[in-house]
Order: structure tokens, then C-alpha cells, then sequence
């Protein structure tokens, strides 16, 4: 349906370009420098910006871009601050953009902000800060109950899904992964093969849904040796969003 093209920013942030024909959208456009670099490099207008949260990093090259393509739509979470958005979502709406014709679903994950959203269409996600390959993103403003029934949320979407989140932070999440259930095959594995990929400079992302759910602390909180990791932390973290609770504390300080 569009190609999906990476553009790294800053010291480990990922831009997403999808390009259709000569038509484009960017998601979590935090700086616009490179995006307009890579938007003249192919011969693409830019139509659509989609953003999740109102963090600098995802939202701060909308104006600048904005300002190259006056008529571009911008979709943004309608509980935040955000500059130049054009098209308020607040999850649980299908929209169309126009860069394509593809029908996305809104997703209300709040929990690394309150307002965030997600995107998903085509067998792709776009999850900002909340679902990490390997991790999930910190509790900057909403509570661990909310995070974890986001990320059960972006869970329940299809296997295949591919996951395009928006940092390069795969080696660090595996590491603590591993700290947290030794005894994965399917992660010892990822581990490897991810140190590998990193040492060829090469990204992690995007991943699958199958793959998280396999190997993602963050959404194994009910597996026995994720429980009892957790519970050697926090000897009360029982049940799912206790235990998410403990995992995520103890990913702050690992």
C-alpha cells in the first residue's frame, strides 16, 4: 500500500516517511530538516503528518514543515498541545489520510502521556513512546494501570504486525529482558541476533507483534518467571499491572 522509509534524528529518534506515488506522510515529526531533505531527495509532497504525543522530540518540526506544505493535514491527540494540528483524534476513530487510501485505526494508549495515540493500518503500527521493541516507554504522566492496559491493547492487533516505534533503544530493553526472564529461548536468541544487527550499524526496528509478545518483559506479566523476577523486586507486585509496575520501576534504575 506505501513504502516505509526511516529517517534517523537526534541521537536515537526514528522519523517514519510513507511514501505513496508522489504523495507522503510523516509520523512524530520532531525535527523537519531531515524530512524535507528526504522529502526533496525522492520528489515527494508532503500531505499527512501524524503525530502521538506532544513530547518535542515526536511534535517540533510540525510548524517548520507546515510552513514548507501549507495544506498538509496534521492529526494529533486531542487531549494535547500541539501546534498545527488540523484534525483532533482522541482513539476508537477510523480515519483516512490523504496520502493514501488506507484506513487507520486511532488507538488511545495513554501512560507516557495522558493523551497519547496510536496508529494502526495496513498491517503497521506507528506507537510513539509506548511500545518499545524489547520495552515500553516511561510513566512520564499517567499511571502503570493505564500503560499496561494500553500496551494489552496494541497486544491484541495481529501477529504480523510490524511495530515502528520510535527510538532505538532495542539492545538496552534486551538487556534488561534478559535480566528479567533468563530462561527465554525466543529472547536469548533476539539477543543475539540484535547484537549483530547493531554492530553492522544497522536498526532494530521495525518489529512484530508476535516477536514482543514473545520476548517483551512488558507484555509477558503473567509468565512465571517474569512474575517471580517482579515479585524479588517487590515482594506484593501480584497480579498483571503489579507486576508491570514493579518492571517498570525497576527498569527506571536498571
Amino acid at each position: 500500500m506505501f513504502d516505509v522509509i526511516r529517517i534517523p534524528a537526534f541521537k536515537d529518534n526514528y522519523i517514519w516517511l510513507l511514501r505513496k506515488g508522489a504523495s507522503a506522510a510523516v509520523v512524530d515529526p520532531g525535527d523537519a530538516r531531515p524530512v524535507i531533505a528526504a522529502l526533496e531527495r525522492q520528489g515527494l509532497s508532503l500531505t499527512t503528518i501524524l503525530v502521538t504525543h506532544h513530547h518535542a522530540d515526536h511534535q517540533g518540526g510540525v510548524g517548520d514543515l507546515l510552513e514548507r506544505f501549507p495544506a498538509a493535514e496534521v492529526f494529533g491527540p486531542a487531549a494535547e498541545s500541539i501546534t498545527g494540528v488540523t484534525h483532533r483524534v482522541h482513539g476508537g476513530e477510523t480515519i483516512r489520510a490523504a496520502f493514501c487510501d488506507v484506513e487507520w485505526q486511532v488507538i488511545a494508549v495513554p501512560g507516557h502521556t495522558l493523551g497519547h495515540v496510536a496508529y494502526y493500518g495496513a498491517g503497521c503500527l506507528f506507537c510513539g513512546d509506548t511500545l518499545f521493541a524489547g520495552g515500553c516507554g516511561r510513566l512520564f504522566e499517567g499511571s502503570a494501570a493505564q500503560m499496561a492496559d494500553s500496551l494489552d491493547r496494541l497486544a491484541a492487533l495481529p501477529d504480523d504486525t510490524a511495530v515502528y516505534c520510535a527510538h532505538e533503544y532495542t539492545e538496552a530493553n534486551l538487556r534488561f529482558a534478559l535480566a528479567v526472564e533468563p530462561g527465554n529461548r525466543c529472547l536469548k536468541s533476539r539477543v543475539n541476533e540484535v547484537a549483530v544487527a547493531r554492530a553492522k550499524g544497522w536498526a532494530t526496528v521495525p518489529s512484530t507483534i508476535a516477536l514482543e509478545k514473545a520476548s517483551n518483559p512488558f507484555l509477558r506479566c503473567g509468565e512465571p518467571e517474569v512474575v517471580a523476577s517482579a515479585q524479588r523486586r517487590k515482594a506484593d507486585a501480584i497480579g498483571d499491572v503489579a507486576v508491570f509496575a514493579a518492571l517498570r520501576d525497576w527498569k527506571n534504575s536498571f
